[in-house]
């Protein structure tokens, strides 16, 4: 099975000048081919305390859930309950609590791009004091890891390391996710569609995503052909975005894939976290050899993408959570059913 999904280690990127061009060989072919790979040796050990805290927050009581309900953010941050977020129109059937970058809040003036509204502060539970710095802190470092880890995915395309530093410097664009799919309580309660999430593919540059042992996530390696991501303990999983498949023509995958509801009574969680553009950025097609011989894709079809990420953010946002949109947005909303029609 992990023949699918290549393991990579880390630390053999600032290994021997040969350990490293082999690294830098397996990165290409990773993201080239399969576009999902599992990156151990990054130093963060702390997986394991991260998916104990999402399981203490989903077993919080319910109301205390709430207090931090999505519908009340114009942000789009705090709690989902099952069914609130959308793939492809479809409720997916998971619990979460969206977190983004904390900033402080900010009043829309006239004129302002749309996606000046994702800008301020998260909802945390009073219930849970310990999870904003666990939270804030894992943001820090995967930061960190993410722009290290895309600069060597540039160099492996011979691409200059830095050319998408301006991109994403000084704020990207980073979302994290606390997930639970749980489970039906008996057979009777499962709807039939086995959704936990719908088939999608990411949006922007790169995405690193720890899994508990139940795994669920399934990647399609072939059309239609899904295959089971394998779990290893302490492994990332890493995958691309779309605007990523974009700015190289194709050579890079943006690789369709879906997490599976659990059976009956177990639940699975995860902790994706997504590094993206800033809001007001802008992608360039990437100076590389292997670009100018890709196939040419320069868009993706049926779901257009926008020279601003800001604006793919929102466009993403309307699809996904359409009684926020209703609620805070209407303007927003409004627009998108015109386009949508």
């Amino acid at each position: 099975m992990t023949d699918h999904f290549p393991v990579l280690d880390l630390r053999d990127a600032a290994g021997s000048e040969e350990t490293r061009a082999e690294f830098l060989n397996r990165l290409r072919k990773a993201i080239h081919e399969v576009g999902f790979f599992q990156l151990v040796g990054h130093g963060i050990e702390d997986s394991d305390d991260m998916l104990e805290l999402a399981r203490q927050f989903f077993a919080l009581p319910e109301a205390d859930r709430l207090a931090l309900n999505i519908l009340d953010s114009p942000l789009f941050r705090g709690y989902s309950e099952l069914g609130r977020e959308h793939t492809k129109g479809i409720p997916d059937q998971r619990q979460q609590l969206d977190i983004g970058p904390e900033q402080p809040e900010r009043t829309s003036a006239p004129g302002d791009p749309a996606y000046r509204c994702l800008i301020g502060p998260n909802e945390w539970p009073k219930a849970m004091p310990e999870l904003r710095p666990a939270i804030e802190s894992w943001i820090t470092r995967l930061t960190d890891l993410s722009h290290k880890l895309l600069r060597l995915m540039l160099e492996s395309l011979a691409a200059p390391a830095g050319f998408l530093d301006d991109v994403v410097d000084p704020d990207p664009q980073i979302h994290l996710k606390l997930l639970h799919y749980p489970g039906p309580t008996q057979t009777s309660e499962d709807t039939g569609s086995g959704q936990g999430t719908g088939i999608h593919n990411d949006l922007g540059l790169l995405t690193l995503l720890v899994q508990d042992g139940n795994g669920g996530l399934q990647v399609a390696v072939e059309d239609d052909q899904f295959v089971d991501v394998p779990v290893i303990p302490g492994a990332f999983v890493v995958n691309l975005g779309e605007l990523l498949e974009v700015a190289t023509r194709g050579y890079v995958r943006a690789t369709l894939h879906r997490v599976v509801r659990p059976a009956p009574g177990v639940n699975r969680y995860s902790i994706p976290f997504f590094y993206n553009p800033r809001l007001d950025a802008t992608m360039q097609p990437l100076p590389s050899p292997y670009v100018e011989g890709a196939g040419g894709v320069i868009d993706v079809a049926d779901n257009p993408l926008f020279a601003l990420y800001g604006d793919n953010v929102m466009k993403g946002l309307i699809r996904s959570f359409p009684d926020i949109v209703a609620r805070h947005h209407p303007t927003l909303a409004a627009t998108a059913g015109s386009a949508n029609s």
